[in-house]
Order: structure tokens, then sequence, then C-alpha cells
């Protein structure tokens, strides 16, 4: 089976940090989000190759993958134009060569049971999860027998409350790129080829597509949430902090890594702290902090702060990106 990434986009709702940081690569509970899904499928045990789709900053997703999941055969193909999903999926069609594909949009994190892959006899599983705010997302609809028939983009009536998440697994990859090819041919949507599209392609044309919920869902796209998938991470098992934390007050659940200084402090909950980085005098909450950062008698709480940051006196919520300084008055 091949595993097709998609990581191409420039994460513009989470800059200043997507200047220097790709998106896939921003730490949740200390570790980049692009490798939770990426352990998930380094356990699959019968991938072939992953194909990353890369773009802004592709050296760094690059160097990353090749260091840290060198176990994993890989290629990395560029999409110099960002013409949406079906065009990213598209470039990795001279690789796999009629294989089955998994395919991935990694800016988020989900529980998913994957294993069902090897026991599937339909031509494909789309996972789904659950929402009541349908209206915000792309929702599933299926029919008695629990196959997709069609994608609705943000309905106004509940058609469905089946939230499409980026998740896909398609068996008959030949009729998948038969799909994207017509989507291709077709005009684009505000610029943009969906792959959603080359889905309903492929069930007009007689696939099964089983739709799956995931036990969860948590984006990472967007402060907001990035932010709130780091609590939930966090709540379900990746928190830590070094035995011998001493001068700070912890409120659990956080994640510190050793080499952190914490003197006079309230850390917690829901910090996640890098190595290297210094807080004195400061209460935080709900906060990512990078590497080597120092923080100096600030109030912080949903904040998400870079590496090599230095915060002296500053109150309240904020975003500060890599190599800033940030003073507030005396």
């Amino acid at each position: 089976m091949k595993v097709i990434i998609p990581l191409a986009g420039k994460g513009t709702r989470l800059r200043p940090h997507t200047h220097t940081v790709p998106k896939p690569m921003l730490r949740v509970a200390g570790k980049p989000v692009m490798d939770y899904v990426l352990d998930d499928v380094r356990k699959l045990g019968d991938v072939s190759e992953v194909v990353y789709i890369t773009g802004h900053l592709k050296e760094t997703v690059e160097a990353h993958a090749r260091a840290v999941y060198a176990d994993l055969p890989a290629t990395f193909i560029e999409q110099k134009v960002q013409d949406g999903t079906a065009g990213a999926v598209e470039l990795a069609k001279s690789r796999v060569k009629g294989e089955p594909v998994l395919i991935i949009f990694v800016d988020t994190i989900f529980d998913a049971d994957l294993s069902i892959i090897a026991t599937s006899t339909d031509d494909g599983i789309i996972w789904t999860k659950e929402v009541e705010d349908y209206q915000r997302f792309g929702v599933v609809v299926t029919d008695a027998a629990g196959h997709m028939t069609k994608i609705v983009e943000k309905p106004k009536t509940p058609i469905s409350k089946r939230a499409n998440i980026g998740l896909y697994y398609i068996r008959n990859s030949a009729l998948l790129y038969e799909g994207i090819a017509h989507t291709l041919a077709q005009p684009a949507n505000n610029g943009e080829f969906y792959l959603t599209d080359a889905f309903q392609y492929m069930i007009d044309h007689g696939a099964k597509l089983k739709v799956e919920d995931v036990a969860g869902w948590y984006d990472a796209g967007k402060l907001d949430t990035l932010l709130d998938t780091n609590r939930v991470m966090l709540e379900k098992g990746r928190a830590r902090r070094p035995a011998d934390v001493q001068g700070a007050t912890i409120i659990e659940p956080v994640y510190i890594e050793d080499g952190c200084t914490l003197t006079g402090s309230t850390i917690g909950p829901n910090v996640s702290i890098s190595a290297g980085s210094t807080v004195t005098g400061t209460t935080v909450r709900d906060t990512v902090i990078g590497t080597k950062s120092r923080l100096i008698d600030c109030t912080l709480h949903d904040s998400l702060i870079g590496d090599a940051v230095l915060l002296e006196r500053v109150h309240g919520a904020t975003t500060v990106g890599d190599n800033s300084e940030v003073r507030g008055e005396q």
C-alpha cells in the first residue's frame, strides 16, 4: 500500500509561526502534528512507500521525515502550483502504480482504527466524525448499507452530521485516478480542484466507499484549535514533567521537556514547554512554548510562543513567532 501525505499548504491561519515552521511540524504536547499521523502509518506495517506532496518550507519537512521516519521508504514531490487537493494527489500517480492508497491530510490528529483496511473488500473507506456544527464542514451522506452517496459542502440543513476529516483509503486506485483526471478537466472551483469530486466520480461509476466514524478528530489548523488539541493530547497521555522540577508550582496536565528552568512560576494546566526554555516569575496556562524561549514576569493564557523568543512583562493572550522579543512597560 502507498501512503500519500499532502502538506504543501502555507498555513496562513497560523502565521507568524508558519513563516518559519511548516504547519505540519508545529508541536502539540511536545510532538509535531505530522508525527502523530506518521506513527500510525508506521504501525500499519505493509506500507511500500510514503509519498509526501511538499511545498512551503519543503526542505524542512523532507529533512524531518528522513531523520525521524527513515524506516518508511519515502518520495518527496513538490506541488509547485497550489491547485487543490485533487491536484496534490495527482502528483503521486506515477508512484502509485495501481496499488491501494491511504491519503492523509496532516493538519489534524485522529483516533481511527486503520486495521480495518486489512479486511476491507470495498473500493475504499472514508473516515468521518459526527459533529454538531455540521454547517462548517463538508459532510458525508450515506445509504442504508453505510456507503457514501455524496459529500455536501457546508449544508444549510442537517442532511448529515458526519464531517469529512481528510482521511481516506482507496483500494481501487485506478478508478480514483480516473476520477481525478475527470475533475482536473472541469473548470476550477475558486481556483482549486477538490479530491472529493473525484470520489463522487468513483461513486457515480459504481464504486463502494464505506464510511467509518473515528473516535476522535483534533484540528491543529488554527490557533484556538491547535491549543485545544494540545490540551486533548495532554489529557490522553502525552503529559510529562521532569522529576527534578523545583521552584515552580505545576498544575497538571503539562508537558515539560528536560532542560527547562522554571523559577517562581505557576505552570499549567494545559501547557507544553520545549527544551531549553526559561520561565521566571510567570503564570501561564493553556499555552505552547517552543525551545530556548525566555518568559520573565508574564501572565499568559491561550498563547502560542515560538522558539528563541523573549517575552518580558507580557500579559494576556498572544501569539509570537520564532526569534522575536516583546517587552511590556515597567
